[in-house]
C-alpha cells in the first residue's frame, strides 16, 4: 500500500473507486483522517467482509 502521503493525495479519486465497485460504501466509512489509515482499512474489513491485507490489494490495485 501506498505511504500515507501518497494515499491522502490519491484519496478522492481512490474514494470514488471504491464506491463505483463496492456501492454500500458511504463517505463516512472511506472518511480518511490523518494517523487513521489501520482504523479506515478496520472499517472497510469490516464493511466488505475481507482481510486487511485483501482490502489493501483492493486498493492498490484501484
Amino acid at each position: 500500500m501506498k505511504n500515507i502521503t501518497e494515499f491522502k493525495g490519491d484519496w478522492n479519486k481512490t474514494k470514488g473507486k471504491l464506491k463505483q465497485k463496492f456501492a454500500m460504501l458511504t463517505d463516512s466509512d472511506l472518511l480518511l483522517i490523518e494517523g487513521k489509515q489501520d482504523e479506515l482499512l478496520g472499517r472497510l474489513q469490516s464493511k466488505l467482509g475481507k482481510t486487511k491485507e485483501e482490502v489493501r490489494k483492493i486498493i492498490s490495485e484501484l
